[in-house]
């Protein structure tokens, strides 16, 4: 029997366009989380109101998955992502006047903005990809595209580490190790916070230029139409099926949970580090080593998969990535911190294979729908990390530092992941 194509010649090119998205996000996704520590320094806020980027951030995804879907449903996918790229580039430019007028609130609603052009794109381009070839290679061509996401992902954090955070002047130190921003005059806090801002804005208004040009490429690029483009949506008869489809269900749930854990543990890396007396510029580095592993594990992963039934490894990655952040809760130092940076090898094939998994029995007609869910879960990311930093500014829990604590949270979701993993390994559907 001949095996299947992951890619089909004749979709090779949209595929190729469409993979360099997942570049896109991925850069969004994680030059946003270190200006978590960012933000609580300039702006001098408590880590848990810090973390309301990641809730601005990720709120536009459970905003505007479902819209997404029902505007790709009536249109078209070209024209979801075409919308898509627009409303990201509106809010990276809203970067601009959030920078002269210096409120925390309005750079959270850029990023709300911003993210509402995100949800348009992952609502389009995970779909889309899994359309474009045999269902039977879906999974593996998705993991393939994503496997791009951290190549924007790591250009992020290079950008983040590299020119960002070394040029902010709020987080100057003392021989000490200490932050001497909060013991200066509110005259000379200004005058760095206008600095500072300015050098958080200027990447994001980039990324805004690269958006435009993605734009005039994709608008000018005809694209194959694909079954469920430009028709109505029976969404009351479409939610009956899709909740009835346990996999589905439970799919969405893990989804929930897989995007909570994952922007913890990328988020809070640095707050980690700062305990053990490293700055946010070094700190980031360790975001970089653990994107690095992210990166090659995916690529593993995606052949793997040709030998091994993605529903195993799921299982497996995720009783392993407990394990891991075990090691972050229990040791104390710098082997804890390797420890943190390790799952992020784990987490590598979680998002792609947890959508696949979910939508491989959902009827042609469902898809769309389906995976705005599947996008909307996203919000994980909303909810999880103010409760993991107000954990962290308790600054000790029962004697033991409070970020170390503060990863219990990730650890319940790899649990629930690995749960999930084995589970739907049991189904009749998942025999290899």
């Amino acid at each position: 029997m001949e095996k299947k194509k992951v890619v089909e010649k004749r979709y090779l090119f949209t595929f190729i366009l469409i993979t360099s998205l997942f570049a896109l996000w991925g850069f969004a996704n994680d030059i946003t989380n270190p200006m978590v520590a960012a933000f609580q320094t300039v702006m001098e806020l408590s880590a848990a109101k810090a973390s309301l980027v990641q809730f601005a951030f990720y709120g536009g995804y459970a905003t505007m998955a479902v819209p997404a879907a029902l505007f790709i449903r009536r249109f078209s996918y070209k024209s979801g992502v075409l919308l898509g790229l627009a409303l990201y580039a509106t809010g990276a430019f809203l970067f601009i006047p959030a920078a002269e007028y210096q409120q925390f609130s309005f750079f959270c609603g850029s990023l709300y903005i911003l993210t509402f052009g995100l949800a348009f794109l992952e609502t389009t381009a995970n779909p889309f990809i899994l359309s474009l070839g045999d269902k039977s290679t879906s999974t593996r061509r998705l993991n393939l595209a994503q496997a791009f996401n951290p190549m924007g992902s790591l250009c992020g954090m290079a950008v983040a580490s590299f020119v960002v955070l070394p040029q902010l002047l709020s987080d100057r130190r003392d021989a000490a190790g200490q932050i001497i921003f909060p013991l200066l005059s509110e005259a000379e806090k200004a005058e760095i916070r206008l600095h500072d801002l300015a050098v958080i804005r200027d990447p994001y208004v980039a990324i805004g230029l690269v958006v435009v040009v993605m734009f005039v490429i994709i608008a000018l690029t005809k694209m194959p139409n694909l079954a469920g483009e430009g028709t109505d949506l029976h969404a009351t008869v479409t939610l009956r099926r899709l909740w009835r489809n346990k996999i589905y269900r439970e799919g969405v749930v893990a989804q929930v949970f897989y995007v909570a854990a994952q922007i913890m543990v990328w988020t809070f890396i640095i707050q980690y580090a700062d305990r053990l007396g490293i700055n946010k510029a070094v700190a980031q580095r360790y975001n970089i080593v653990a994107m690095s592993m992210f990166l090659c594990s995916r690529f593993i992963c995606t052949y793997l998969m040709k030998y091994t039934n993605p529903r195993r490894l799921l299982a497996i990655f995720g009783v392993c990535a407990a394990l891991c952040t075990l090691g972050a809760i229990c040791i104390d130092g710098l082997a804890g911190l390797y420890s943190l940076v390790g799952i992020s090898a784990f987490m590598s094939l979680m998002f792609p294979t947890i959508y696949g998994i979910a939508l491989e029995n959902v009827d042609s007609e469902d898809t769309t729908l389906g995976a705005a869910f599947l996008v909307m879960a996203i919000v994980g990311g909303a909810l999880m990390p103010p409760l993991q930093g107000m954990i962290i500014d308790q600054v000790t829990v029962f004697g033991w530092p409070a970020v170390n604590v503060s990863f219990v949270l990730p650890l319940f979701c790899f649990i629930l992941i690995a749960i999930y993993g084995y589970r739907s390994l049991g189904r009749p559907e998942a025999a290899v």
